[in-house]
């Protein structure tokens, strides 16, 4: 009827509307489009770390939580995004308020002593733990792992002063003057930083996603060139009201194990459902036991694997990937190539690249490329070879540099 066609008329209308202001903000505003994004799901861990990555594409720098710059949510700050305070599990909204308060009638805070000082009666001890690891007391120019050596005892201290002074009882410090107080202050210990790794760890315990870093950014290039799915591919999306992924769709995930979880099935056979975690969020993946027999060794704590299965999805639900076969990222199956530019030149060198190929024991394939008949051969499994940096360097002894490579062969192409 027309009142039915005037409503679809006008929720195109106004569907299309936001669509052009959406449009509009991601291109004119693309930091404050972001933020704001980020703020709207600051809940949801998996789409803060794609928004993250996004914004790292976009060449958007992300800002750790900082007690003297973050807001309560993601604020825009000198065209990049800071990561806001409510982010940071344990810190409740009174205790953020009370941080915002104390900032805005008394000014930045000086040190790690000067936020506990005026703020201990709204913190806990877990609160303060983490924002250090959070990075968000890295503004006072010490070591991490330095505050995380002192932060409780000088809340204790704190804490006991507050009650003297309650009770009415005169401490040594009410005696002399600010000059001497440094003296006694509780000192930075002399402590080296914790790892890189351990930054990168206590920044997704506490964030629930990496801020400074990813323990997969130094396999960005291997992985994104091997996958035909990432992780946000499997999040269920309300706009399109599906996943990007179809159920039985053939796909390939790569990431780093965070969670396993091993069951029984009925026959008394043992399967497994893995969290894989990639650059931009996480899947469930699920082992069933012929497979789980079969990859076992490969299914431990932060291992770096691909997945190669299909989808599995429900209506209004993420996504997951049924097992199929794993990879992982260290033994990628390799080809060697070797270039020659005659057939003479090459049966020059065969003897001696036979003999070399015969002492390199693995099963990756070796391809012979005649240059100027643009000839093609692949070797047998005979002279299948290991190729690493021990099998080049000694092919370059005889080859020129150009002309020996190893290429790692494409996922997809073997499924």
């Amino acid at each position: 009827d027309l009142h039915t066609a005037y409503r679809r008329q006008r929720q195109m209308c106004i569907r299309d509307r936001v669509a052009y202001q959406t449009a509009f903000l991601k291109t004119h505003y693309p930091v404050e489009y972001m933020a704001a994004l980020m703020t709207s799901v600051v809940d949801n861990t998996d789409k803060v770390a794609g928004y993250i990555y996004a914004s790292r594409q976009m060449n958007i720098k992300i800002l750790p939580p900082d007690v003297n710059m973050s807001d309560f949510g993601f604020t825009v700050e000198d065209n990049a995004i800071r990561f806001g305070l409510s982010a940071v599990k344990s810190l409740g909204r009174p205790t953020i308020e009370a941080i915002l308060k104390s900032r805005k009638s008394l000014g930045v805070f000086k040190n790690m002593q000067d936020f506990i000082s005026r703020l201990y009666s709204d913190l806990n001890k877990r609160a303060v733990e983490n924002l250090i690891k959070s990075g968000a007391f890295d503004t006072f120019g010490n070591k991490r792992r330095q505050m995380m050596f002192i932060y409780a005892q000088m809340m204790d201290n704190e804490i006991r002063q507050g009650k003297d002074a309650i009770s009415g009882q005169m401490s040594l410090f009410d005696f002399v003057d600010e000059s001497v107080k440094e003296d006694f202050e509780i000192k930075m210990p002399d402590v080296a930083e914790y790892s890189k790794e351990e930054m990168l760890n206590f920044e997704k315990e506490v964030l629930g996603v990496y801020i400074s870093g990813h323990p997969l950014e130094e396999h960005e290039e291997r992985w994104r060139r091997m996958i035909s799915a990432t992780t946000a591919d499997f999040q269920f999306d309300e706009e399109l009201n599906r996943t990007k992924v179809h159920d039985g769709e053939k796909s390939v995930v790569g990431g780093m194990i965070v969670d396993k979880t091993v069951k029984y099935t009925k026959t008394n056979q043992v399967m497994a459902f893995l969290t894989l975690e990639d650059l931009l969020g996480t899947v469930e993946v699920v082992i069933f036991p012929r497979d789980y027999e079969r990859y076992q060794r490969y299914l431990q704590d932060d291992a770096k694997i691909f997945v190669i299965g299909h989808a599995t999805v429900e209506d209004e639900q993420n996504g997951k990937i049924i097992c199929e076969k794993i990879i992982p990222f260290d033994e990628l199956p390799k080809q060697l190539w070797l270039r020659f530019d005659t057939m003479e030149d090459y049966k020059k060198n065969e003897s001696r690249l036979l003999e070399t190929i015969r002492e390199s024991d693995g099963g990756d394939e070796v391809i012979i490329y005649i240059a100027d008949t643009k000839q093609m051969k692949k070797l047998g499994r005979n002279y299948s070879v290991n190729a690493n940096n021990e099998l080049m360097e000694q092919l370059l002894e005889f080859l020129d540099k150009e002309n020996a490579k190893i290429v790692e062969k494409n996922i997809e192409k073997m499924c």
